[in-house]
């Protein structure tokens, strides 16, 4: 079901995701032994997929890739355990779970030979119907969790996966942990008609894009915002208005999306963050967006970064 009137990558995902059925442990056994139960595979954070058939003129199709789903008795059988076992919810009555590999070897050369191939999520993301980057999305976000907390925060002991994959228990002092999402604010500051970008080092040369950080604690998403403006461009912002969020993967942040009104002044980076900002008018970042602009380019539509661009310079004032 939507909720906004955007969607970003990554967001949207159809699946009911039956919470209230986590917990019922004879419930999920007999779904992986369903026949009609379904599963996907991800490893090292990588989806199984397979071309589309061109049969049909489809948002799938034109898509070009989607995910290869196979039986869940299979993924039951080879994954062997709970450990690396995600029970992802309903596509309407039939399951559907999501099994993790982290070993070395390729599972499509072994186990799951014949149904498909790993692909990066991020290069493979735009090539896939959006319901279906959301429902990798999600699997890969809960995985990347476990990977990181296979041990007690509180005691130290190994823990184990519970409800589904969705909680880990240690069945040494008995804590419950649940998957953290990282709360990330990235905003587009504007200046009456024209918007701020920042590059960073690492980025690839020439490309601008927002500018982001993390919320920290005891702020709120516009305090958040304010310092980070401050700390990265020593802007001080007037009004902040929300836009859209995108869950992010890389490997469990939720970017929300912003707009902020900054007071008048110059921008200067802080050569730690961010090594050079520049200001873009309405029409320089619509050629911005287009490549059209020598040197210069903005983040693919992948980015929720591309979005607060371009929802700036087509939709006049904020």
């Amino acid at each position: 079901m939507s909720l906004a009137a955007f969607t970003n990558v990554f967001a949207g995902n159809p699946l009911d995701r039956a919470s209230e059925r986590r917990g019922d442990a004879d419930w999920l056994a007999e779904r992986l032994s369903d026949p009609d139960s379904l599963a996907i595979a991800l490893w090292n954070g990588a989806p199984l997929v397979e071309p589309t058939p061109k049969t049909a003129e489809t948002p799938e199709t034109k898509a070009g890739m989607r995910l290869a789903y196979f039986s869940a008795r299979l993924a039951r059988d080879v994954i062997g355990g709970d450990e690396h076992l995600l029970f992802l919810g309903l596509w309407k009555q039939v399951a559907v779970f999501a099994v993790d590999f982290d070993e070395p070897n390729d599972p499509s050369e072994g186990p799951l030979q014949g149904l498909g191939r790993f692909e990066d999520l991020r290069g493979l993301a735009v090539r896939l119907s959006g319901v279906e980057a959301a429902i990798a999305a999600t699997a890969k976000g809960v995985f990347e969790w476990r990977r990181r907390h296979r041990h007690c925060s509180a005691c130290g002991q190994p823990s184990d996966a519970a409800d589904g994959g969705w909680k880990r228990v240690c069945p040494a002092c008995k804590t419950e942990h649940f998957p953290r999402t990282d709360p990330v604010v990235i905003m587009l500051p504007v200046q009456g008609d024209r918007c701020l970008l920042g590059r960073q080092a690492v980025w690839a040369q020439g490309m601008w894009s927002a500018l982001a950080g993390f919320l920290e604690p005891g702020e709120s998403i516009e305090e958040a915002c304010a310092r980070e403006l401050k700390e990265e461009a020593d802007l001080d912002a007037l009004s902040v208005v929300y836009h859209s969020s995108q869950p992010w993967p890389y490997p469990s942040s939720l970017m929300i999306g912003l707009i902020a009104e900054v007071a008048e002044g110059d921008a200067t980076p802080d050569q730690t963050e961010l090594e050079a900002v520049r200001w873009f008018t309405r029409a320089e970042a619509i050629k911005l967006l287009a490549g059209q602009i020598e040197g210069a380019f903005a983040p693919p539509p992948l980015a929720i970064a591309h979005t607060l661009i371009r929802a700036w310079a087509e939709g006049g004032p904020a």
